[in-house]
Parts: C-alpha cells; sequence; structure tokens
C-alpha cells in the first residue's frame, strides 16, 4: 500500500517483514534481536533491512502507523457520507484505531514503548501530527494559520488518549471516550467562535502595543 512517505521497492521488504515483526512484538517487543530474527523468517538480507530500516525498528513502527492511516482513508473513502464535523472525526479516529487490529493490541503497546525512549521523542510527535493531518485532510479542512496548527494538535491528542484507553482492552469503554473528548473539543470550538464574535469591537492588541511603544504620535497644535 503506497502512501506519500512510501518508496516501493523498500516498502515491499517492509511489507514482508511487518507481520513476522508484529507477532514477534507481542511477546518480545520491538527490539533489533527480533527485527534480525524477522529478517531470517522472511528470508531477506541484513543488507536489504539495514537499507529498509536505517533505525531499525522505529523505521518499522513509522512504516506500519502510515500504512494504518492508508487503510483508515481507504476506509473514509468507502463510507464517507453527508455528517457533522463531529461524526466525521469520531469516525476517522475509531477507524485509524480498528485499523491497528485486535489481534495486534499488544504489539501495539510494546511500539508506544519503544516510541517512548528518549532518542524517539521527535518521532512520536511527528507520526500523531502526520496521522491528525491526514484526519483533516479527509475532512477537506481550510484552515490557516494558528487554526490549522490548533486543529491537529487537539485532534492528535484526543487520539492518543483514545488509544491508550483501547490498548487496555475495553473496546465499548474506549468509544465512549472518544465520543465524550470529542463533545469536549466542540464544546470548546463553539466557546472559541463566540469569543471571536464578541471580541470583534475589542481594542485591537496591536494597535495598544503600538501606542506603548511609539506613543500617540505628534499633537495637534492648539488654537490660540
Amino acid at each position: 500500500m503506497e502512501f506519500a512517505e512510501s518508496q516501493p521497492h523498500l516498502d515491499a521488504i517492509r511489507e514482508k517483514l511487518l507481520p513476522i515483526m508484529l507477532e514477534n512484538a507481542a511477546f518480545d517487543g520491538w527490539t533489533e534481536a527480533g527485527l534480525k530474527a524477522a529478517a531470517k523468517r522472511a528470508e531477506l538480507h541484513p543488507g536489504q533491512v539495514e537499507l529498509a530500516l536505517p533505525r531499525g525498528c522505529v523505521d518499522l513502527i513509522a512504516y506500519w502507523a502510515g500504512y494504518n492511516d492508508q487503510i483508515m482513508l481507504k476506509t473514509w473513502q468507502q463510507n464517507k457520507e453527508d455528517m457533522r464535523i463531529r461524526d466525521k472525526a469520531i469516525f476517522l479516529v475509531r477507524t485509524r484505531i480498528e485499523a491497528i487490529g485486535a489481534e495486534n493490541r499488544e504489539a501495539a503497546s510494546r511500539a508506544l514503548a519503544r516510541l517512548s525512549a528518549p532518542d524517539c521523542l521527535g518521532e512520536t510527535l511527528r507520526l500523531g501530527w502526520r496521522t491528525s493531518d491526514t484526519m483533516w485532510r479527509a475532512m477537506n479542512d481550510q484552515s490557516m494559520d494558528i487554526n490549522y496548527y490548533s486543529k491537529r494538535t487537539i485532534l492528535a491528542a484526543v487520539f492518543a488518549s483514545t488509544l491508550a484507553v483501547w490498548l487496555q482492552g475495553d473496546d465499548d469503554k474506549t468509544w465512549e471516550f472518544l465520543d465524550r473528548r470529542i463533545g469536549n473539543v466542540m464544546q470548546f470550538e463553539s466557546w472559541k467562535m463566540k469569543v471571536k464574535k464578541s471580541s470583534e469591537n475589542w481594542p485591537k492588541p496591536e494597535k495598544i502595543l503600538s501606542r506603548l511603544r511609539y506613543g500617540r504620535g505628534r499633537a495637534r497644535p492648539r488654537r490660540m
């Protein structure tokens, strides 16, 4: 399955390794020893694995995340219809989590443990942002400036917290949690819109700051 960061000749290697590694990772975690064992089972030369996964397991986890993003998009294209933005967000977050597969729940938990290591902090944030951005683009989001970033940051947080609940193994609890989180977000967005409308006639902070810096300008001479 191809996506934005795909390299077809290398993805063939990654795709061959992934199911074997998912099986191993559920028991042994995402380790370099496990990756070597998976490569041996897949009958891949170590040089091929190093070329496809220069950062080892971290690159394979990133590939898995992108692969699941594409499963989410494919499901979205097959099922999307006129929905409120709230329902769209719920559908996409739930579909993205379900793309992992209940059978891979433990492997996903081990993947998060690997990504929580100090050397992976940047990668964790990047993958969460990529998934959130994919969701918003699927919803045809046209936001710009600060809204572009705030929407993606908020949805990434919703996805991460919902995933953490899902990993505990209770699906009903997970989707109830997701519904509440999205509800909270929508209430916050509604509040922001009200503040924006009510503040249209408020003094502009940039004007106030410019006066503090430059003064009110030259005073007009008084008439005698």
